[in-house]
């Protein structure tokens, strides 16, 4: 525990500093008991403590975040409820009982407004909600959900999809579990937690040799000669007339199959962040944080021939003006190039998972197939655990044989 002047320097001097190894505790010394708390994981917390005018044990209030409340504000806050304790008036408890009348929707949209994620998970939490959780029982109270009520919510949503289904539940327990830990429902209470959920096939496709063949014959022939526009799908364009894609597109494709990148990776790419000399690609916000991408000959290449337009390796549409966006998707061009292949209904996700067949086929243990894809978690690569015994199989056979020609067995 230590007392300072809780001003906005001071706090932002604490949060700059090394992460504690235990929750440290600072008491402004001006205010008694208004202080703020970080904790090992470095998020750091404002509070005001007090001792109701009844009597009783000292409650203490959590204001809000460090970063989202300024120390002012904080400050003021906590004026206000130590004030109010002398009065008589406990804010924690008129807090307490705000919660208690919350739904479902509140629970959950604080949760995603509130817990730190990506802008992508924060947006797919969002339709989430919207679209499932929220028809299904977001006007219910949160503290009288029942699990029974998450089951037969899981249900109806099943019926439209079955992964939505288990996302939802998923979310729902996430934002229970982080409410009980605020405050927001009682400790332990996750009506969400248990509930049977759809068994999940593993989706994962890849792609043979004569496959892969084939897909890159109709990427050359889409940003070469082009393929024939379907009058059908192209209102304006004249039966017959080919339309050739754009280098940016098929270079995405390539880059996706040659580095095992995601695609949200590719097109978010910068040429800041290229460093073709050494032969990386250095992103600094990827699913599971920053990571370092080892680029091959081959890759290079591949990068060397793109356009540069704007600061996006990938060109969008906007490429060059002042408000330059990625591109978003690649859904159209892919849709056209697979067809050509006779590759209908193969994702771009699929030559994520190609990389590190072709890897685990060729013999690399699974640790670096896992450090080449960016794995945060070893049980993630495990899924190319039977291409890799194939690939020690193979060596095996190797080995014995020509010990047996050795000892005279064969």
């Amino acid at each position: 525990m230590a007392t300072i002047k809780i001003t906005a320097a001071a706090v932002s001097g604490v949060m700059e500093g090394a992460k504690p190894n235990r929750t440290t505790f600072y008491f402004d010394d001006d205010l008694t008991g208004f202080g703020f708390y970080r904790t090992t994981g470095g998020t750091g917390t404002f509070f005001a403590e007090f001792r109701p005018v009844a009597g009783g044990s000292k409650k203490r209030m959590k204001l809000g975040r460090v970063g989202t409340l300024k120390a002012s504000e904080a400050r003021e806050a906590a004026r206000r409820a130590i004030a109010h304790a002398g009065l008589g008036k406990d804010l924690a408890k008129d807090r307490a009982n705000d919660r208690a009348s919350a739904t479902v929707k509140k629970l959950v949209a604080d949760y995603v407004a509130e817990k730190e994620m990506k802008p992508t998970t924060r947006s797919f939490y969002e339709i989430t909600l919207a679209k499932h959780i929220d028809p299904q029982i977001g006007t219910t109270k949160a503290t009288a959900l029942t699990r029974v009520d998450v089951q037969r919510a899981h249900a109806a949503i099943s019926k439209r999809g079955k992964y939505s289904a288990n996302r939802a539940v998923a979310l729902l327990s996430a934002a229970y579990g982080w409410g009980a830990k605020n405050g927001h429902v009682p400790e332990g209470f996750n009506p969400a937690a248990g509930v049977d959920r759809n068994r999940e096939e593993g989706r994962e496709r890849f792609l043979t040799a004569a496959e892969m063949a084939r897909l890159g014959d109709a990427m050359r022939e889409a940003e070469t000669v082009g393929f024939e526009v379907n009058a059908g799908n192209a209102k304006h364009a004249p039966k017959g007339q080919r339309v050739v894609m754009h280098p940016s597109v098929t270079g995405a494709i390539r880059l996706i199959m040659l580095t095992g990148c995601r695609l949200r990776e590719i097109l978010h790419l910068r040429w800041s962040e290229v460093d073709a000399e050494r032969g990386f690609l250095f992103l600094p916000d990827s699913k599971t944080g920053r990571k370092t991408v080892v680029l091959s000959t081959a890759a290079q290449d591949v990068l060397s021939a793109l356009p540069r337009i704007g600061v996006y390796v990938i060109a969008g549409e906007s490429a060059g003006m002042p408000d330059e966006k990625p591109r978003a998707d690649l859904k159209r061009p892919w849709s056209a190039i697979c067809k050509r292949a006779g590759l209908e209904g193969l994702r771009i996700h699929d030559l994520r998972h190609s990389f590190a067949s072709v890897g685990a086929w060729s013999g690399m243990g699974l640790p670096v197939i896992g450090k080449l894809l960016g794995h945060a978690d070893s049980a993630t690569t495990a899924r190319y655990a039977h291409i890799a015994d194939d690939a020690s199989r193979r060596a095996a056979d190797v080995i014995a044989d020509q010990i047996a020609t050795a000892m005279g067995v064969k």
